[in-house]
């Protein structure tokens, strides 16, 4: 069991602690239930969960009538201390360790979130979520319309992450000039590719299926929403699936 003197030698505070490991075990809730389960007063509350988010491992749950809170991912704990404190490899170890049993008391409860990401640098952060996935990444892309909206070179270097991590993926994309460039590089970066026919199939969304979760970015609009459910991640699965055999039947 994670106590809380595992998570202050990472960096937490004691009641930053105890607020986080109580809404592991919660899910969404308002602050007024958890200060009852952390036992800490209900204003002091709220500073500690503006703190949590701070550091990334809380966030808003945006589709609640009344505020909640959730914990994110403990994997996003890995990753602020990866990005935060690179010199304190001790602690980033006490991470990795802690990982496992702060996932158990996260997965424990089946908790479908909705959360919304606005403007470039908030897509970016839910797209490089996709970083973590321990599954096969599934694919609609849309080069064109990303390439409007972010430098080239940030897909590269990303993808060259994802290869890194040895994260496969699978792609259906439009057939035009920036799909037909991006496809010379599918076995470097560990990805089978399916062009289809622009006129016909050309969406200007793009889609990330992994894990449990669904990615929606547009690019256009700029905004994205990060569907984490397993019930709605396994059917768009097998839509893609069938989408697959579609994409595969046109090329023959």
């Amino acid at each position: 069991m994670v106590t809380s003197s595992q998570l202050i030698q990472l960096g937490f505070s004691s009641r930053e602690a105890d607020v986080y490991l109580a809404l592991l075990e919660l899910g969404p809730a308002t602050a007024t239930v958890i200060a009852r389960k952390s036992k800490i007063n209900r204003t002091t509350c709220y500073d500690i969960l503006e703190n949590l988010i701070r550091k990334k491992v809380v966030t808003i749950q945006n589709n609640a009538k009344i505020q909640k809170f959730i914990a994110e991912n403990p994997r996003k704990l890995v990753s602020f201390l990866e990005q935060s404190l690179e010199q304190e490899e001790k602690k980033l170890k006490n991470a990795v360790t802690l990982l496992p049993e702060l996932l158990s008391l996260f997965y424990e409860k089946e908790k479908p979130s909705v959360k919304f990401y606005t403007g470039i640098q908030e897509i970016k952060e839910a797209f490089e979520d996709t970083l973590q996935s321990k599954t096969e990444i599934l694919v609609y892309a849309v080069g064109t319309s990303m390439f409007d909206a972010i430098d080239p070179e940030y897909f590269k270097e990303y993808s060259k992450k994802k290869a890194s991590r040895n994260i496969k993926v699978r792609v259906i994309a439009p057939d035009d000039e920036v799909s037909k460039e991006i496809i010379k590089y599918d076995k470097e970066n560990l990805r089978e590719s399916l062009l289809v026919p622009k006129n016909d199939f050309y969406f200007t969304t793009e889609t990330n299926i992994y894990d449990n979760k669904l990615l929606v970015i547009s690019w256009k609009e700029k905004f994205a929403v990060v569907v984490e459910s397993k019930e709605i991640t396994d059917a768009q699965r097998k839509i893609f699936e069938l989408a697959w055999l579609g994409a595969r039947q046109i090329q023959k």
